[in-house]
């Protein structure tokens, strides 16, 4: 893991497409602005967790399903 410190409105460049600025800091909360091409997903711990045990209960049920279709 990379850790860098920035102030408001200093960027971080990744690659040559996707920028991450620091818009505000109020106490321990941190505004960040990201710009990246539309087809790179972004998205919040949180709701990046609850796609994944989505998709794995998903792909279990349709294991699941396989099976008893199968038997």
């Amino acid at each position: 893991m990379l850790i860098l410190t920035r102030r408001v409105d200093e960027r971080i460049f990744i690659g040559d497409d996707i920028t991450l600025c620091v818009l505000g800091i109020e106490g321990n909360r941190v505004r960040l602005g990201l710009e990246a091409p539309r087809d790179v997903a972004i998205l919040r711990e949180e709701i990046h967790q609850k796609y994944s045990n989505n998709a794995s209960n998903d792909s279990q049920h349709s294991v699941k399903g396989d099976v008893k279709r199968s038997a």
